[in-house]
């Protein structure tokens, strides 16, 4: 579906993108992350024939760009960061013009409208002027626009910006139901929504792929340390650390708070030491009152991947 290989951009001296290559299949819903400034933004323009790429090969489908980049363009819907409306239009009169602009047929505009209402639920603004809408409606009527052409592929940069959790959650259910049948590529910082929404991650930093793979997947490869989350009342944070350091196997003691309740702590091993920290708990006089493993989150790997490359 989409094959990019050592894809370079310079913005004078600088470096954008640095040689990345990656594919994505045909109905995969890919998150594309990474920090501010890290390539992002200028793969996905690239992508969608909006800019060219300094050097590297990108196809998608059977056209290449840029020489087939109105070909791809028609297959394509692309949804910038800032959603491209006039606001002085009603949203009906917005998806017309867009409608006409895509060559879509006279006698199926109405029909067409009508389908992408329903599907991003925007029905009842529909008659409604674009300046009265809330951002969570702009980005349905955004959406509904790149969807307008029926395009195979959809580009979506950000599109849950400033949204409240409850608009949040529309859009994500909103892409995930277009991903049944649509290639999806998705970039975000909110990392807990890519993991609900994309079948599969691409992290990038400093213009470079550092981490290719689902959200299970990366979370296998960069588990690390086992961590271990313990509560405990009658205990200070010096007590704990300096007994828990003791531990053969305990890398390092995290203290999360500290008061009357108790101490919260997290406890990276190289093993399962759970027999043995309750064993040491035990012939104190504190009380446990909590003691669980804890799973690696996208967002700790995607910290220690973005600041470890960040560092070289």
């Amino acid at each position: 579906m989409i094959e990019v290989k050592d894809l370079v951009k310079y913005y004078n001296e600088v470096k954008a993108i640095d040689g990345i290559s990656f594919s994505v299949s045909r109905g995969e819903i890919l998150g594309f992350l990474g920090p501010n400034g890290a390539g992002k933004t200028t793969t996905l323009r690239i992508l969608t024939g909006y800019l060219s790429p300094t050097r590297g090969e990108v196809k998608i489908n059977e056209f290449h760009l840029p020489e087939d980049v109105i070909s791809i363009k028609s297959i394509m819907g692309y949804l910038p960061e800032s959603v491209p409306i006039y606001k002085n239009m009603m949203v009906y009169e917005y998806l017309y013009y867009v409608a006409q602009v895509r060559g879509i047929e006279s006698g199926k505009i109405l029909d067409r409208i009508k389908e992408v209402a329903d599907r991003c639920q925007i029905r009842g603004i529909i008659h409604k002027n674009i300046s009265e809408l809330s951002k969570g409606l702009l980005q349905r009527v955004g959406i509904a626009n790149v969807l307008l052409h029926d395009p195979e592929i959809l580009i979506l940069d950000e599109p849950t910006t400033g949204l409240d959790p409850n608009q949040i959650l529309e859009i994500r259910e909103l892409i995930k139901e277009i991903g049944k049948k649509k290639t999806v590529i998705l970039s975000s910082h909110i990392l807990s929504e890519v993991e609900a929404t994309c079948d599969r991650i691409i992290i990038i930093n400093k213009g470079k792929i550092v981490a290719d793979g689902s959200a299970r997947e990366l979370k296998e490869i960069y588990q690390g340390s086992r961590r271990i989350q313990l509560l405990l009342k009658g205990a200070t944070s010096e007590e704990v650390r300096s007994v828990f350091e003791t531990i053969e196997g305990v890398k390092s003691v995290e203290i999360k708070k500290g008061d009357e309740v108790g101490v919260e702590c997290e406890v990276l091993c190289e093993s399962d030491l759970r027999e043995e920290l309750y064993n040491v708990i035990k012939s104190t006089s504190w009380i446990l009152l909590e003691f669980h493993n804890l799973s690696t989150s996208l967002e700790r790997i995607f910290k220690e991947i973005t600041r470890e490359n960040g560092d070289e």
